[in-house]
């Protein structure tokens, strides 16, 4: 018997007891569409918070006081904030006027949280003192009106730029808001630009209010101490050299090197990628504990069926048949059952993912990788699990099995 005939044969075995045969696929079934379901939503998960991290800026160094520690915690980084008040607001002027060779551009961000007004409506937000290279550098976008000026900045001019949330609770249309007057604490200010909307990592960034740091200092804080300082570089290449700089450059002005920390980006995208790449195997690995559960019952019921169909094992025999056509006959039965239940899993499981996706505001990410490779260990199942039953049935002596009742 050629390999066409026992195909036939073995797909016409399956059609003959149609709701055992898929009774006998549900395990793979779900094995497959519950491993495509979960690692199409570890896999957006991760491309969210890249995307967004990414979105912050790129080639970004960020000091800031105490002392980040990797490999601790269940994020694979654990801070341990211990540093304080050490970034001096005359660290960072004498950052910006020293050149080095790989820095693009300095900037920081001193933050207070204060009540922001106009008319009867008020809002208590996050006010970030800042310089004009933190919009370009993080990426924001202007919704409407303008950025920071040097002029701005330099004359300590009461001027703010509004986030999208801000502008839309205090206004109602945030372009409303570009030009208008607000109260930020006891202090007036204009609007002049307002930003479209931004996220990170669920966090709405448009809840915060922008000035020039030199307006913050003089008429809201007068604080000399910054929440952090951030450096962009010019190119990926020079991070290293760049952050070993800044590294040296701050202690020598605070001295102890537990008090405060460099935060690289790149670091932080690794961190999370083999975060998210650990948690997408996890739930794959418990997924496919499904699989294996449908692999034992096809074993089972291509043993019920052998047992079943001995008679005509023992005729096919007695006529010719060897025990390796016999072999390939119940071996592709098995293998046959696994695979079309891998595609039916793969087909539920993009729908599934899909679902999960838009109810979880996800990208939905499925790489073709993934999806040959749940049918691949489909058809793995198969083969593996009917291996048993097909030499079972291959070794049945023909005379035993015709007197067989």
């Amino acid at each position: 018997m050629n390999f066409s005939e026992s195909f036939q044969t073995a797909l016409f075995n399956l059609f003959a007891n149609k709701l055992r045969s898929f009774l006998t696929m549900l395990g793979v079934i779900i094995g497959v569409a519950s491993v495509v379901a979960m690692v199409s939503l570890g896999q957006g998960m991760r491309a969210q918070i890249v995307d967004q991290i990414s979105s912050l800026g790129s080639n970004i160094l960020t000091v800031i006081p105490g002392r980040v520690r990797q490999g601790a915690g269940p994020m694979g980084m654990f801070m341990a904030r211990g540093g304080g008040n050490v970034l001096k607001y005359e660290y960072f002027q004498e950052l910006r006027a020293t050149p080095f060779p790989g820095i693009r551009a300095v900037t920081t961000e001193a933050t207070t949280s204060l009540p922001v007004t106009f008319a009867r409506e008020s809002v208590f937000v996050n006010v970030v003192g800042t310089t004009p290279e933190l919009l370009e550098i993080r990426n924001f976008t202007l919704l409407g009106g303008r950025s920071f000026s040097g002029y701005d900045y330099s004359y300590s001019r009461k001027v703010a730029i509004l986030g999208h949330t801000v502008a839309q609770d205090l206004f109602g249309d945030p372009l409303l808001a570009v030009g208008a007057s607000i109260r930020v604490g006891r202090t007036i200010f204009t609007v002049v630009g307002v930003l479209e909307p931004k996220t990170m990592g669920g966090q709405d960034l448009g809840n915060q209010v922008f000035i020039p740091l030199t307006t913050f200092r003089q008429y809201l804080t007068g604080s000399r101490y910054l929440w952090n300082i951030i450096v962009q570089v010019d190119e990926k290449e020079n991070i290293p050299l760049v952050s070993q700089w800044l590294s040296d450059f701050f202690r020598r002005k605070i001295g102890d090197p537990e008090q405060f920390s460099i935060l690289n980006q790149q670091d932080l995208l690794e961190t999370v990628e083999s975060v998210t790449g650990t948690v997408t195997l996890f739930l794959a690995v418990i997924a496919g504990i499904s699989l294996l559960v449908g692999g034992i019952g096809i074993m089972n019921i291509m043993l019920v069926s052998v047992a079943e169909r001995t008679r005509e094992i023992g005729l096919r025999k007695a006529i010719g048949a060897k025990p390796r056509d016999i072999l390939l006959q119940f071996l592709l039965e098995s293998s046959l059952l696994s695979l079309v239940g891998g595609v039916v899993g793969l087909v539920l499981g993009i729908l599934a993912g899909r679902t999960m996706a838009s109810f979880s505001q996800l990208p939905f990410v499925l790489s073709p990788q993934v999806m040959a490779l749940a049918l691949s260990v489909s058809l793995a199942v198969g083969l593996f699990f009917g291996i048993y039953p097909a030499r079972r049935a291959s070794r049945l002596d023909p005379i035993t099995a015709l007197r067989y009742e």
